[in-house]
């Protein structure tokens, strides 16, 4: 982790052309297991790993070159379903950036370069859902349900319950170790490659769609409709539960877990 972080503040001073003022936050808290650690960023990559105890447990490094790392504040937002800690920037032309829990809130970054990295340690049975725009995101050995939503960034995740995400510049690889997921089960891009591994016991009804890449499954499929190497569609075991798989420039790969 401390090679991934030096590597990503090294990257913010290229990126952002010069020296780099920096400023820390941290925090930590107890979220009951079944609830949602949800992290919200705008510029910059989030880091996500097991913790050793029950508490979750936060650091947020702000960096800027032309813009103070001090206009951005971490803000914490306790609620039933857990808690949800934005990087807010200033007010952009009168409206208030502001954190709020799912799809609530507001994010604007207009002329302001501080990148912020988030490093988040997750307790077990606890839900991890990262957002951000422009930041890669990592979410290694888990073991709770993981949601990843980014654009400009790729995915990484393992955990032990299941796992969903979706970016639009990156590739996707997701491991998950649960198979009974409720709902859909969604990893999608646009410019990148798709790999996820699933347990053999899974059952789902599965829709995979490439543009410019080939389709590959280790499970045995049975196809409803025509078989195409860049359209896929049909179910695994006794279907029943949604996983769907898109991408328009990359390939896509279904993994059975040994």
């Amino acid at each position: 982790m401390r090679t991934r972080m030096a590597w990503a503040a090294a990257a913010a001073a290229i990126l952002l052309g010069g020296p780099l003022a920096a400023e820390d936050f941290q925090w930590h808290g107890r979220v009951a297991p079944g609830k949602t650690v949800e992290i919200k960023g705008v510029n910059g990559a989030i880091d996500a790993t097991a913790a050793a105890g029950d508490e979750v447990e936060v650091t947020a490094t702000k960096r800027g070159r032309r813009s103070d790392p001090g206009s951005v504040r971490i803000e914490v937002v306790e609620h039933g379903e857990g808690v949800t800690i934005c990087a807010v920037y200033p007010d952009v032309e009168g409206r208030r950036n502001e954190c709020r829990a799912g799809d609530g809130g507001h994010m604007s970054t207009r002329d302001n370069d501080v990148n912020v990295h988030f490093t988040v340690r997750v307790p077990r049975g606890v839900a991890f859902a990262p957002r951000t725009v422009n930041g890669d995101v990592a979410a290694e050995g888990l073991e709770g349900d993981v949601s990843v939503r980014t654009v400009n960034g790729s995915v990484e995740v393992s955990t032990t319950g299941h796992a969903d995400a979706q970016t639009v510049n990156g590739s996707i690889r997701a491991s998950a170790g649960r198979a009974d997921w409720s709902g859909d089960a969604e990893f999608k891009t646009v410019n990148g490659s798709i790999t996820v591994t699933l347990p053999s016991s899974t059952s789902a009804d599965v829709r995979a769609e490439t543009v410019n890449g080939t389709i590959e499954t280790d499970f045995a499929l049975t196809v409803s409709g025509r078989v195409s190497r860049r359209r896929l569609s049909g179910t695994i075991g006794g279907g029943g539960r949604s996983l769907e798989m898109a991408t328009v420039n990359g390939s896509i790969h279904l993994k059975k877990s040994s």
